[in-house]
């Protein structure tokens, strides 16, 4: 795997979260970042997948026929 370095800043927060979930895991911080950048550019490629894990969430959503739309 080819790898460029990054510099990025971390809230004192997320800092602490990822440590504990490397040290959990036995990997390394930078591990973990790639894997949640992973798991996001994913998420963002792919736009069916976005639909398709909204459809039918909302299964009481009644829609108004055509003739009761307001045309004012």
């Amino acid at each position: 795997m080819s790898a460029t370095r990054t510099q990025i800043y971390l809230t004192d927060e997320q800092r602490r979260r990822i440590d504990e979930l490397a040290s959990a895991q036995g990997v390394t911080m930078a591990e973990i970042i790639r894997r949640a950048l992973d798991g996001y550019l994913e998420e963002q490629a792919d736009p069916q997948a976005a639909l398709a894990a909204t459809f039918g969430s909302a299964p009481e959503l009644e829609i108004p026929s055509r003739d009761a739309w307001d045309r004012g």
